[in-house]
């Protein structure tokens, strides 16, 4: 098992300030593992779970407010999303005088599928986002392995390629046979299967819902709302387009990812490194698996994050905005990284203290004034410098 540690003294740090702590991302990322090594840790009364996708826990919680009321310690509600009428009971145990218990939900849905927690609980409630395995915790040895499996426990501790595959596979059907319904959203499961694998192939590009619309015969509402569907469950990361004063046209539609590597190749059947290798999407596949890793080692939260592009064609792959800091990267799978001038547009039109050229080879190097070379194996140095 490959500790998370990190995610682990984040959840305790949370839980020490807020009596609602919420671990949220998607079905079989570990959140339930990462669970158990909190409550592992927990020194503070006694320790109480309920899953809520068990039928006997169910039945304890027919009641909920006469079995939660009277816990201490810690109280870990798992696949929250199942009952969201406890969210106006934790906000009544929440606000007493001295609550007896820290309550830590997992949930396979986001902050806004579960809008009664941000509701009943405002002011109470702390949102960690768990992804999928990267590359501080399992190693740069192992960043091959990272991108063609995804960052998954399942599909990355795999014994082998072809099991890693088998479990990839089964996960997208159960995801959508049975989690989405579970949330209950009626879109039939061939259908956004269609639509899931369709933007398998948009990976990394600009979403133009009149596209899509135009394929599945729909309007682009619909589509747009199968976006949001995917993006609310964590499969899928919006990318929001960033505007700077300019005079110049920008782009204003988000950019589209997978947020993991391996389901990206498992949908665009591309399941081993050499079908990756001879894909037509392998430099979007590494383009994404490249942005999601910055993301995770820098922390930034979705808010911080943004693409930047114009219909002049320049443009920047990832800007992340942190204060009064700007950072750019771009991601190159190549060896030998060069300038080009859309990142000397980039750097100059959005004023980047630094632009970072994340690459597929081995060294780190200056690229000229404010612009670096960095190694996707070399990352965990680099991040860590600008910690």
């Amino acid at each position: 098992m490959i500790e998370r540690e990190a995610a682990r003294r984040q959840v305790m740090s949370l839980l020490s300030r807020y009596p609602v702590v919420a671990i949220l991302g998607a079905r079989q990322v570990g959140k339930t593992t990462l669970a158990k090594q909190v409550a592992g840790e927990w020194r503070k009364g006694p320790r109480t779970r309920f899953d809520l996708e068990d039928p006997a826990d169910l039945a304890r919680l027919d009641e909920p407010s006469l079995v939660l009321r009277g816990l201490e310690g810690l109280v870990v509600l798992d696949e929250i999303q199942r009952r969201p009428d406890l969210f106006p009971l934790l906000r009544v145990l929440a606000d007493r005088p001295r609550p007896a218990a820290r309550f830590l939900l997992l949930g396979s849905a986001s902050q806004e599928l579960l809008r009664q927690s941000s509701e009943s609980l405002a002011g109470r409630i702390q949102f960690h986002h768990l992804p999928g395995f990267h590359l501080e915790e399992v190693g740069a040895a192992r960043a091959e392995r990272l991108w063609v499996r995804g960052g998954f426990p399942g599909s990355f501790l795999a014994r082998n390629d072809q099991q890693s595959a088998e479990w990839r596979r089964g996960f997208v059907r159960t995801f959508l046979e049975r989690d989405i319904p579970q949330l209950g959203i009626r879109v039939p499961s061939a259908t956004l299967r269609r639509f899931w694998a369709m933007l398998g192939h948009a990976h990394g590009q600009i979403w133009n819902a009149a596209e899509f619309a135009r394929s599945f015969g729909v309007g682009e509402s619909t589509v747009r709302r199968y976006l949001d569907l995917l993006t609310a469950t964590f499969v899928v990361r919006q990318l929001a387009p960033w505007h700077e004063n300019l005079g110049k046209r920008q782009v204003k539609s988000p950019k589209i990812y997978f947020t993991d590597s391996g389901l990206l190749h498992t949908l665009i059947q591309a399941e081993t490194r050499e079908a990756i290798l001879e894909h037509p999407r392998l430099g979007a596949s590494w383009e994404g698996f490249a942005v999601q890793e910055v993301i995770a080692h820098l922390g930034a939260r979705s808010e911080e994050c943004f693409f930047w592009a114009t219909h002049g064609g320049a443009e920047l792959d990832l800007l992340i905005v942190r204060g009064k800091t700007r950072l750019g990267f771009e991601f190159k799978r190549t060896d030998a990284p060069r300038t080009t001038p859309s990142m000397r547009s980039a750097l100059s039109d959005l004023r980047l203290d630094t632009l970072y050229v994340v690459h597929a080879g081995e060294h780190a190097f200056s690229l000229g004034e404010r612009t670096r070379a960095v190694p996707i194996r070399g990352l965990l140095d680099e991040i860590r410098r600008l910690k």
